[in-house]
């Protein structure tokens, strides 16, 4: 196995390490959930670019790298829907799970006929700022974590920034969406 594809493992595995971190109160775990988040979301950016410079790309990368993506961001959406009170919600989870089964049946459909759905500048883009957006709601809460006092002064300014940065993510969820839908609508057979 490559290395791009040890990374794509290492980010799966990381994912039950991040949840433990995010539902075990211990001292710090949020601060701790957001190394492991950090560290996971790096091996995104480093596997595609390994495979890439080196000419590793596998089809098994092709796939789990995607799937890889997937299973960390909604991991970290629901886990901040359920805990947290941040602006991360039932809407902001389901429109952007609703996405990323879209995208996969897509690829499935397209795969019986030989072509290959690549991730688009729109799904990378998407898939980058929903996981900084996300290390940044992790780090407010890691502050919080140090310094307890923070945790009620100046949430307002903190929620509408976390708000703004939310919904953009679930606004290039939806294009990114509409993008791919809009390139391989022609293999879907309406009949």
């Amino acid at each position: 196995m490559n290395l791009p594809n040890k990374l794509t493992l290492l980010r799966i595995c990381l994912v039950p390490v991040f949840l433990v971190c995010m539902y075990v109160n211990f001292p710090f775990h949020v601060s701790c959930a957001l190394l492991v988040f950090a560290a996971a979301s790096v091996t995104d950016a480093l596997d595609g670019k390994i495979a890439r410079r080196d000419h590793l790309i596998t089809t098994f990368g092709k796939f789990a790298d995607p799937l890889a993506d997937k299973i960390l961001v909604l991991a970290a959406l629901a886990v901040l829907s359920d805990v947290y009170d941040c602006p991360v919600n039932g809407i902001v989870v389901t429109v952007i799970a609703a996405r990323e089964f879209m995208v996969s049946g897509l690829r499935l459909v397209t795969a019986e006929k030989g072509v290959v759905v690549a991730a688009g500048i729109w799904g990378k883009l998407k898939t980058a700022f929903t996981m900084v957006t996300i290390v940044g709601i992790l780090l407010w809460f890691s502050v919080c974590e140090f310094i307890p006092t923070l945790s009620g002064s100046g949430t307002g300014i903190v929620d509408l920034v976390m708000t703004i940065l939310v919904w953009i993510s679930v606004l290039l969820t939806v294009i990114s969406g509409a993008v791919y839908l809009k390139g391989y609508w022609k293999y879907i057979d309406l009949k």
